[in-house]
């Protein structure tokens, strides 16, 4: 395997601090977001996700003030999500110090907003996250939600993937509602389904829970690797992770 594969810790955000849930839900306190981006940068982290998870069902901005306070000690590439609903909110994240932005529900609801965020900042700036379930009646087996996970669109979800890679997208960030904080292991069937039909990097999100579930979510096709609880409660810390990841032949930035 030749691709380079990079360590992406997750800031999930609610009201100005760093939380996690399972499966969306259950949500419990992880510490201050300048603090975490520090120790991350500090601990060899290759990207940094700062998602505002409650900022789109609150049809609210993503707070501007916390991504200029982790801009401001982040060393290295920093994506934003939550509430970005169209290129001025996007551009007002990236003002504020991020180095990408992600969207989700506002990109599937009007697939347009997502020509035009590239075509004003630039296609590498621009990540699509795709909220996913299980669902046995669409061809792939997985629908898109929106919403933080909460609505269901009836679309599928593979389709939608390729729609996005379509338009130029670089990086698509799938994160499975049955595995969010389960530390059950990634959902391999949408990383490789996704990563067959899609020439964007795809990101593993939702449910690490070991290191060997990193290393099937490289075999399964991603390139970026996202976990939250794992590295906040430092049940995995990333250089020991690095080093089992290159100790079984993949390449690790």
């Amino acid at each position: 395997m030749d691709k380079t594969v990079s360590i992406m810790p997750c800031l999930d955000m609610q009201n100005g601090r760093v939380v996690k849930g399972v499966h969306f839900v259950d949500i419990v306190d992880a510490g201050d977001p300048v603090e975490c981006a520090k120790a991350y940068c500090q601990a060899g982290a290759d990207e940094l996700a700062l998602l505002d998870i409650t900022a789109t069902i609150e049809n609210r901005a993503t707070m501007l003030d916390v991504v200029k306070r982790v801009a401001d000690v982040t060393t290295i590439p920093f994506t934003v999500g939550g509430g970005i609903s169209d290129v001025a909110s996007a551009g007002a994240v990236l003002k504020a110090g991020a180095d990408k932005i992600s969207t989700s529900s506002a990109a599937f609801r009007k697939p347009e907003i997502i020509k035009e965020m590239i075509k004003e900042f630039g296609a590498e700036k621009i990540t699509v996250a795709i909220d996913v379930d299980q669902n046995g009646s669409l061809p792939s087996g997985y629908e898109v939600y929106i919403d933080g996970g909460r609505t269901a669109t009836g679309f599928d979800a593979i389709e939608w993937a390729k729609k996005v890679d379509g338009f130029g997208v670089p990086v698509i960030l799938p994160t499975s509602k049955a595995g969010d904080g389960a530390q059950t292991g990634f959902d391999l069937p949408v990383i490789k389904a996704m990563a067959d039909v899609c020439s964007a990097q795809i990101v593993a999100s939702g449910g690490a829970g070991k290191q060997e579930h990193f290393y099937e979510a490289v075999e399964a096709g991603a390139t970026i690797l996202l976990a939250a609880s794992v590295f906040h409660f430092h049940i995995i810390d990333i250089p020991e992770l690095k080093e089992y990841l290159r100790g079984r032949g993949i390449k690790v930035k």
